[in-house]
């Protein structure tokens, strides 16, 4: 195995959409390179890259996974990410531990939504980017159609580097300037090329623009040699944000591949020739790599091994972490045990001694590390920015199939969370049901499947009960009356109250009006226990009350007879009794949306809100995209995430958030009441 050495590392996201062939690259880059025996198929079920069981039977990446190789001279390694949205949450992790990224377009299909959202995270973290245009041996690819998409939607200059050709009997990609053929296996020298003038154009204007002696050249003279052309590429794709530099290719047929990964050791930076933004004793700084000393390391992936227990997968960004020692969680202040170093290929782990700047390795069994610490040498107090994740709004409520899985489940659910930064659950304080978010249906039902494969906890899913709540419209009296004489101490207690509405909002509250001991002071707390309790279950469907005062102004009690407990059940039933005079309503949660669309979506979008009863409340420019904000309830947007994908052809992303309650139009509000007598009485 070759030696890793910080200078020659380079780290390297593979992203895109799904179907266009990322992991199918990533498998063609390892062999190719000769780092695996066979090359690794998605549809065979053999990828290196894919090779948990949610990925296999789904065709799909469903988390980050990694593989290495060793190309001329120089140690590479591959961080294959999902392109389906449901589990894009990991390529936020992967954006942060490299210094390139590879951008995968599959050339039939052209530039999509999520070759789109995938090109914005690259530029966001300002990391140097080149274009896969895969699948050119397939006849419905369109390489001139993926340049003039790339112009209108990603607002870039697209420069092509290798292009198809089809040089009977040869056939591949050819390189703009020497004409040289890649058929997968070779490179061919050709002498007729069909590859347009304006492509090598493109490329020497792009070249011209990092310098002004290039430049001035280049007006002089108008061209510039070969050999300056590919020794400027660099600062192309290092200085030009506005360019991307394009490789056609096919992962399926090797055409492209072995140019591709000589512009990755040629192009992309070394982990020592980049600034990472950190915070040093609380101040934001930056860190300038070393090769040596203590060392500094980043984690940003947990995931479970059936036989490791707990992986942490860790970049190291300066110094070099080894096997057997020991380093502090920045974050938690305590001290870590780092026992055996790994690496993976795929599924398959190596051990290594040490672990060099620039290096992605992984170690079993750490304790308090999370995803997004920092651990370094003792000493050092610098500690990395966690990672950006995107925040997930599909909701489920789980069920256990069978008792006594409840634990499994707790269990299940919070080291899945751990490991997964964009999954997260929660306990409903209303209604009590266990809720698991995500980015999506798919997303979720990943999940489950690793609660049943993982953790042995078989659930069911639901759409999450509505938290609705009932109130009050004008003030009533009445009296709760609870006597019970049988024979020897019987139970004596009588409440008098009046009920009010309050505004939206204002919860509860309640007065105590009693003058003349006729409820003596120490039952005055137990009437309003009662009333308290009564109120959680309302009187219209089951559903918590809010928004009234209860005002306690008369009543009895006896002297022998009375006690707490009675006078508890005078307040619930003098609540139940006078709420049904006040004309009682229920209320639903109505919810901030925010959503995120092209141009041409917003009408449709509007649309499809103003019949989920939604308020638009406004519609504004953002990032090249139209924001549109609206109220709307949460009982119509429970499977937005699947709505909205639906009519943006998944260029759409929302927000939500609670804002407050509403009055149920009484149509919806009687079947509501209807259907919540009945689940009742089912109980019953």
């Amino acid at each position: 195995m070759a030696t890793m050495v910080s200078e020659k590392i380079r780290n390297v996201a593979l992203l895109g959409a799904p179907g266009g062939g990322k992991t199918s690259l990533g498998d063609t880059i390892l062999w190719v390179a000769g780092a695996v025996s066979r090359r690794g198929s998605v549809d065979q079920g053999n990828s290196i890259f894919d090779h948990e069981e949610e990925a296999k039977s789904r065709h799909h990446s469903v988390s980050l996974s990694f593989g290495h190789c060793v190309w001329n001279d120089h140690w590479l390694n591959i961080i294959d990410t999902p392109g389906l949205l449901d589990f894009f949450g990991d390529a936020y992790a992967a954006v942060r531990v490299v210094e390139g990224a590879v951008l995968v377009i599959d050339g039939t299909v052209g530039v999509d939504a999520q070759v789109e959202r995938s090109f914005r995270l690259i530029r966001r973290h300002h990391l140097p980017c080149l274009a896969f245009v895969n699948k050119m041996d397939d006849e419905r690819a369109n390489f001139e159609k993926v340049l003039t998409e790339l112009e209108e939607h990603l607002q870039v200059r697209p420069i092509p580097l290798w292009v198809p050709v089809s040089a009977s009997p040869t056939m591949g990609v050819a390189h703009v300037l020497s004409g040289a053929i890649d058929d997968g296996e070779r490179l061919v020298p050709h002498p007729s090329p069909a590859v347009p003038e304006t492509w090598r154009e493109r490329l020497v204007e792009a070249v011209a623009e990092t310098s002004d002696e290039l430049l001035e050249k280049y007006l002089d003279s108008g061209s510039l040699a070969d050999e300056e052309v590919m020794a400027g590429l660099k600062e192309v794709v290092l200085q030009q944000p506005q360019s991307l530099l394009l490789f056609a290719g096919s992962a399926a047929k090797g055409w492209g591949v072995r140019p591709l990964l000589d512009a990755i050791v040629s192009l992309f930076p070394s982990p020592l020739e980049i600034s990472v933004p950190v915070l040093t004793d609380g101040k934001e700084t930056t860190l300038k790599p070393s090769a040596d000393g203590a060392p500094i390391a980043f984690v940003f992936k947990l995931f479970a091994d059936p036989y490791v227990g707990r992986v942490s997968v860790l970049r190291v960004f300066s110094g070099v972490l080894k096997s057997d020692s020991t380093v502090v969680n920045v974050n938690t202040g305590r001290k870590e045990r780092i026992g055996q170093l790994l690496i993976a290929q795929g599924k398959t782990y190596e051990p290594i001694g040490e672990a060099p700047a620039g290096a992605i390795t992984l170690v079993g069994k750490l304790e308090s590390t999370r995803i997004g610490h920092t651990l370094c040498g003792e000493g050092l107090q610098v500690q990395l920015p966690p990672v950006e994740f995107p925040r997930g709004y599909m909701e489920l409520a789980v069920y256990p199939k069978s008792q006594g899985d409840e634990e499994k489940i707790l269990s299940g659910i919070q080291r899945l969370a751990e490991e997964d930064g964009v999954f997260r659950w929660y306990r409903h304080p209303e209604t009590g049901e266990t809720i698991i978010v995500g980015m999506g249906d798919q997303h979720l039902d990943a999940i489950v499947e690793k609660l049943r494969r993982k953790f042995g906890a078989q659930v069911e899913t639901r759409l999450p009960k509505i938290p609705y709540k009932e109130t009050i419209r004008k003030p009533g009296e009445g009296e709760g009356r609870y006597v019970k004489q049988t024979g020897g101490r019987g139970q004596y207690g009588i409440a008098r109250i009046r009920m009010e509405p309050l505004e939206r909002g204002a919860g509860f509250e309640f007065v105590n009006q009693i003058t003349g001991g006729v409820i003596p002071s120490k039952f005055i707390p137990s009437v309003e226990k009662g009333v308290r309790e009564a109120m959680q279950k309302g009187v219209l469907a089951g559903y918590p009350m809010v928004d009234f005062r209860v005002i306690l102004y008369d009543g009895k009690h006896h002297e022998v007879d009375s006690s707490d407990f009675a006078f508890q059940m005078a307040g619930i039933l003098a609540l139940r009794n006078t709420a049904e005079k006040c004309d009682p309503y229920l209320l639903e949660p109505i919810m901030r949306l925010e959503v995120w669309v092209p141009e041409e979506f917003v009408g449709d979008v509007i649309g499809d809100l103003n019949g989920k009863r939604g308020h638009v409340l406004g519609i504004e420019p953002e990032d090249g995209m139209r924001k549109i904000t609206a109220m709307v309830p949460l009982a119509e947007i429970q499977r937005y995430a699947a709505d909205l994908r639906s009519i943006t052809r998944g260029r759409g992303t929302y927000r939500v958030e609670f804002s407050h309650y509403e009055e149920v139009p009484s149509h919806l509000a009687a079947q509501i009441i209807a259907k919540a007598k009945a689940e009742q009485s089912e109980k019953e």
